[in-house]
C-alpha cells in the first residue's frame, strides 16, 4: 500500500465521519507525534454549544481535549486507535502538538480572519488553517519553549487571547465536532503534498498579536 504524507492524511481525516475515521487510520497512520481520541460530547445530535462528556462540568474546551489515557498516550499505533474509537466512537480527532508534529497558534475567529487577510495582503505563504465557529487556528513549524518565550519578551503586548499550542499540547481537527462547533479546514493541507507546508511563528505572529489587539476589547477575553 502506497504511504500518504502528513498533508494527504490530513485531507483524508476532514472527509470522514466517526465510522470512516477508524477504518482510515487503521490504514493511514497519523501525524508525527500522535492523534488520538478526544473527550468527545456525549450527544449523537448536538447544538453549536453543550457539554463536554468529561466529568468537569465547568470545562472550558468541551470535547477538545484529551480524556481517558492521558495526552501523554499519544500514538500513531493503529491497534490502539481502533480500540480506542471502538470504545468511544463519537470521538473527536486531537493532534498532539510539538516534536515533530505541526504546532499551531490560535486565536478568536474574528480576529484570525483579519489576520489571515494581513497575511495574504503581505504576500505570507500559509499552511493549514484549523477553524471552529469561535476560535482559528494557524499550523505552524515546531518551535520549543524557549525559543517562544525568545520571541514573546520581545513584544510589548500579547494578548490573552492568543493560545499556543507546542509540546505537549493538542488541537482538534476536522471533521471533530466539539462544544464549540464542527472543527473545518479554513485552508485545508494542499493536494498531492507529501507534507503542509508550515511558516515559523516567527512569521507569523506579528499579524496575529496586531489583529487580536485591534478586536474590541484589546483581545484580552479569552474565547475558546
Amino acid at each position: 500500500m502506497r504511504r500518504l504524507g502528513a498533508s494527504s492524511r490530513l485531507r483524508a481525516l476532514s472527509r470522514l465521519g466517526a465510522a470512516g475515521r477508524l477504518g482510515a487510520m487503521s490504514r493511514l497512520g497519523a501525524l508525527a507525534s500522535g492523534v488520538r481520541t478526544g473527550a468527545g460530547t456525549g450527544a449523537e445530535a448536538l447544538p453549536a454549544v453543550v457539554g463536554c462528556a468529561c466529568p468537569d462540568p465547568q470545562c472550558v474546551v468541551p470535547g477538545a481535549h484529551p480524556f481517558d489515557p492521558g495526552l501523554l498516550a499519544a500514538t500513531t499505533d493503529a491497534r490502539m486507535i481502533r480500540w480506542w474509537w471502538s470504545r468511544r466512537p463519537e470521538a473527536p480527532v486531537l493532534l498532539a502538538t510539538g516534536g515533530r508534529a505541526p504546532c499551531a497558534v490560535s486565536l478568536p475567529a474574528v480576529a484570525g480572519a483579519h489576520a489571515l487577510a494581513a497575511l495574504d495582503a503581505l504576500g505570507m505563504r500559509l499552511g493549514p488553517v484549523v477553524a471552529t465557529p469561535t476560535r482559528w487556528a494557524i499550523l505552524v513549524a515546531p518551535y520549543g519553549l524557549e525559543r517562544l518565550g525568545e520571541l514573546l519578551y520581545a513584544k510589548d503586548c500579547v494578548p490573552s487571547s492568543l493560545r499556543f499550542h507546542g509540546d505537549g499540547g493538542y488541537l482538534p481537527l476536522p471533521p471533530s465536532l466539539t462544544g464549540a462547533g464542527q472543527v473545518r479546514w479554513e485552508r485545508a493541507p494542499l493536494a498531492g503534498s507529501a507534507r503542509p507546508w508550515l511558516p515559523d511563528v516567527e512569521a507569523v505572529v506579528d499579524a496575529l498579536v496586531e489583529a487580536s489587539t485591534s478586536m474590541p476589547g484589546g483581545g484580552s477575553r479569552l474565547a475558546y
